[in-house]
């Protein structure tokens, strides 16, 4: 099964790009033998609209422009449901064991995702009350896909 991170705002060069592409190549080498590979990445533009609306309205769509049809959809929301690495784990393998070709995972931009966004998507998940830059966020989900990739294996990787 495919994996998609698809991302407003672009990762510039230096240590967060560097930590990502470590955490990107490390599920997509372990990711084969249990069919949870390729891991990908598109980047979205930042919208230049004034109102945060229109922002919230042009990058949604860019996102939703950027996921295949058919593809499952989760979305990382501060309302989401925060999901141990197990539980993570866990419903990637039900994904995967359903047939589903490709998970995308959709990370707004500072002003976050329309609502029909995020109802439409099959799953949101959160990392938590706190607020982190899209660029954290997404090192975070590289490297929980990552985790749930060791942890289907049996990888000591993941200690609970």
């Amino acid at each position: 099964m495919r994996l998609l991170i698809a991302a407003v705002g672009r990762l510039k060069a230096g240590p967060e790009r560097e930590l990502l592409g470590r955490y990107v190549e490390r599920a997509n080498a372990a990711g084969r033998a249990v069919n949870l590979a390729p891991l990908e990445m598109t980047e979205i533009a930042e919208s230049a609209a004034r109102r945060a609306d229109d922002r919230i309205a042009e990058e949604s769509a860019k996102l939703e422009a950027a996921v295949p049809k058919g593809a499952q959809r989760i979305v990382l929301d501060s309302c989401g449901r925060t999901l141990s690495s197990e539980e993570f784990a866990t419903k990637l393998a039900a994904f995967r064991d359903r047939g589903t070709p490709l998970v995308a995972f959709l990370i707004g931009g500072a002003d976050g995702l329309t609502g029909s966004l995020r109802t439409g998507a099959d799953l949101a998940i959160s990392y938590g009350a706190a607020t982190f830059p899209h660029q954290i966020v997404r090192i975070l989900l590289a490297e929980q896909i990552y985790r749930a990739i060791t942890i289907l294996s049996g990888h000591p990787y993941h200690r609970a």
